[in-house]
């Protein structure tokens, strides 16, 4: 198929679930929502992604030189939010922009398979952490029992079985995962497969510290963007404790990455009218916050003017510039 054509379909299907959740819900109350939401809570929201996607940028910067290709953050910011432009704007998700970002660090001298790795491991990175945050918000809510939708009907009994000991112990362990995985095969891998050599060099690159590093940031990451998310929800009324948000942020997130949507728009929409429709938000309301919330990064996007400096590749020291 060609790629025009793929493109051509992508923006139909997105276009195509939008039209259907909004048919769903009825677009007027939806405008109304939108009409009358907050734009204190909407500005603070706009600030809030914003700084989202700079914590974003950093961390991809130290991911890069991780790998060996330092580079200045007066340059990851505006390669960074060229990225969010593209995928605002191009269909796929975040297929543009992350596209774009492995193709600069190769302008700068990178190899592409690391440039790639670059740009992969940072977005399952920060999906993991967002598992992670979800699974932590709900041992904080007292486990799935504690949180089940009274429209559902009476909990099953095993969910209770389910508790908050258990589910903090899961959530270490879905930390501790990614760095064992890192350790155990990396070097043997790097020696059989060239194309794995950026994995060796990851598990020999002071292992534990990076790793802490991005730990870190990915956290920081997804705590601004539940927050934009929460924010985003008091703009047009609605009102949900911080961790249930954080709890329905996990398929919203994740869903709004799908190829199919358009720069998040559509499988967001409906993944967010699921979620937080048994949560006793409406569903004109639920869609309305996701609206705003896929219009922060379409507004950024006007970073992307960000003026981009040749500057030198930094030398690969192995360390952190």
């Amino acid at each position: 198929m060609k790629p025009s054509l793929r493109r051509l379909l992508r923006l139909a299907g997105a276009l195509g679930v939008l039209a259907a959740v909004a048919w769903w819900v009825d677009p007027r109350p939806v405008a109304q929502a939108l009409s009358r939401a907050d734009w204190r809570w909407v500005m603070v929201g706009l600030l809030c992604s914003t700084a989202a996607n700079a914590a974003s940028a950093w961390r991809w910067r130290a991911l890069a030189a991780w790998l060996g290709q330092p580079v200045p953050l007066t340059w990851a910011l505006p390669v960074y939010f060229r990225g969010v432009a593209a995928n605002a704007v191009l269909p796929g998700a975040v297929v543009g922009g992350d596209v774009w970002r492995a193709w600069s660090l190769h302008r700068r001298g990178m190899p592409v398979a690391e440039a790639g790795a670059s740009v992969l491991l940072d977005r399952i990175g920060g999906l993991w952490v967002l598992l992670t945050l979800g699974v932590a918000a709900l041992a904080w809510r007292g486990g799935p029992g504690a949180l089940w939708p009274s429209v559902l009907g009476d909990p099953p009994s095993w969910l209770y079985a389910i508790g908050p000991v258990w589910l903090w112990g899961l959530a270490a362990v879905l930390l501790a995962i990614p760095y064992a995985v890192l350790r155990w095969p990396a070097s043997t891998w790097g020696r059989r497969w060239p194309v794995w050599c950026w994995w060796r060099h990851l598990a020999h690159q002071e292992p534990a510290r990076q790793y802490g590093r991005q730990l870190l940031g990915s956290l920081a990451v997804q705590l601004l963007s539940v927050t934009t998310l929460y924010l985003s929800l008091l703009a047009v009324g609605v009102t949900l404790p911080w961790t249930a948000v954080a709890i329905a942020a996990v398929p919203i997130f994740v869903l709004a990455t799908l190829p199919l949507s358009f720069g998040g728009w559509g499988t967001r929409e409906a993944a967010a009218v699921a979620v937080l429709l048994p949560l006793g938000v409406d569903g004109a309301q639920a869609m309305a916050a996701s609206v705003l919330y896929g219009l922060y990064p379409v507004v950024q996007s006007a970073l992307a003017l960000w003026p981009l400096r040749n500057t030198p590749p930094l030398p690969p020291s192995g360390q952190q510039p």
